[in-house]
């Protein structure tokens, strides 16, 4: 996500302690903030889908999503 994003996702945090958001900040907040997570997901996924576990006896396991 480009750094201009989630400084707007900040400021408009920072807004919202202070004063009402007007609706259209609101959903754009929400649009910024739907965006940042299906990111941060998605990098977490490409972490994990190269993670592996190893154990004393020095086998190693891939991590699989629980089910």
């Amino acid at each position: 996500m480009e750094q201009s994003k989630i400084d707007r996702i900040n400021e408009l945090a920072r807004k919202s302690k202070t004063e009402e958001l007007t609706p259209e900040e609101k959903s754009e907040q929400k649009k910024l903030r739907e965006e940042y997570i299906l990111e941060f997901r998605a990098g977490m996924r490409g972490i994990l889908d190269n993670t592996y576990i190893q154990y004393p006896d020095g086998t190693k396991v891939k991590v699989e999503k629980k089910k």
